[in-house]
């Protein structure tokens, strides 16, 4: 009798979700398939890519302009929780911004149907989801563009060792080495592109997962390359890792012989009009400027790290390119040089 209950249990619960979802994806072709009546769909694709500090212009173009509408831009994805990100409101007449972003955004106008969004000097926290959505009495349609900041992600631990940050230490650390908290698109990108890496570290979402490329018995054993996830945890009692993500600079990054000991290093970064690269920079100018080099340097945090673009036998034999690290020595070994940032 038991297990007839169980059973019927089993099936009703699946019917339930099979509902669910035929719901839900009924209710997502239909505004899929919600022809447009003032807007055009985003011309050839719907991303725009852009570095930090440069300008992007994310397109949105009326058909036919109604007598009297208005026009919003808002950033819907990543969200801060419990505020909605308006940028800017248009009535043709009038334009008023709004929130970080407004001082920074204004509309293109090339034509009398172009309400396309300009968005000067971009930071790392643009990258995402923007809607232009046209407001005309009670008639609304819109049409989704992402903006994606080219970048890097990279893993940081705590200089107390792995797993010792929580969600809001790992936002600061990340802050602290010109980074943020990437986003989970930011690590998916960045796994396509070659990382592996067997620790879990936070997201900018307060979930917490890995990426992985090569399965190995210490990072998942027999399962399939991918991102492994922990889902979202507790952000201020669990500790984790963190993945960062930072893009250009506007400076650059400079190698300064040794041996030097973590004060030398500093006195030499400013004896040149510099300060200690931060982990982020080296990331960056790795990336962006292809910054190669072989040697070990301390970096603001008190971390020795090298760039590697062409991977060589005299440089650990590593056939990875990539950035070294030889983690947090005593600041008083006098064994590496030093990068800079300036």
């Amino acid at each position: 009798m038991n297990a007839i209950m169980n059973c019927i249990a089993v099936l009703v619960t699946l019917v339930w979700c099979f509902s669910w979802i035929c719901a839900k994806h009924h209710h997502h072709n239909q505004e899929k398939d919600k022809v447009l009546k003032y807007l055009l769909e985003p011309p050839v694709y719907a991303e725009v890519t852009a570095c930090r500090g440069h300008m992007a212009i994310l397109p949105c173009m009326m058909m036919i302009k109604p007598a009297h509408y208005r026009v919003k831009w808002t950033k819907i994805e990543p969200l801060k929780t419990g505020v909605q990100n308006i940028v800017l409101i248009t009535t043709g007449h009038e334009d008023k911004k709004y929130g970080s972003l407004g001082p920074r955004a204004s509309l293109l106008r090339a034509h009398s149907l172009d309400v396309s969004l300009r968005l000067t000097d971009l930071e790392l926290e643009d990258d995402g989801s923007y809607r232009c959505e046209l407001i005309n009495g009670i008639e609304d349609e819109n049409v989704i563009i992402t903006l994606r900041i080219e970048g890097v992600v990279f893993p940081y631990q705590s200089q107390r060792g792995r797993y010792r940050f929580t969600f809001f230490n790992a936002q600061e650390a990340c802050a602290e080495q010109d980074a943020t908290l990437a986003t989970h698109k930011q690590l998916y990108r960045a796994w396509t592109e070659g990382l592996d890496w067997c620790n879990a570290g936070w997201l900018n979402d307060g979930t917490v997962h890995y990426p992985i490329l090569h399965p190995r018995p210490a990072c998942g054993g027999g399962l399939l390359p991918g991102i492994r996830s922990y889902g979202p945890r507790h952000r201020a009692q669990e500790q984790f890792d963190a993945f960062c993500f930072t893009s250009t600079t506007k400076g650059s990054v400079f190698y300064i012989p040794g041996p030097l000991n973590f004060v030398e290093a500093e006195h030499a970064c400013r004896k040149e009009g510099a300060g200690l690269a931060r982990v982020g920079q080296i990331y960056s100018s790795w990336k962006f400027q292809m910054l190669d080099r072989c040697d070990g340097g301390w970096l603001q945090d008190g971390s020795v790290r090298f760039p590697i673009i062409n991977p060589r036998e005299r440089c650990g034999g590593v056939t990875e390119l990539g950035i070294r690290s030889f983690g947090y020595p005593s600041k008083s070994s006098r064994l590496y040089g030093v990068y800079c940032y300036r």
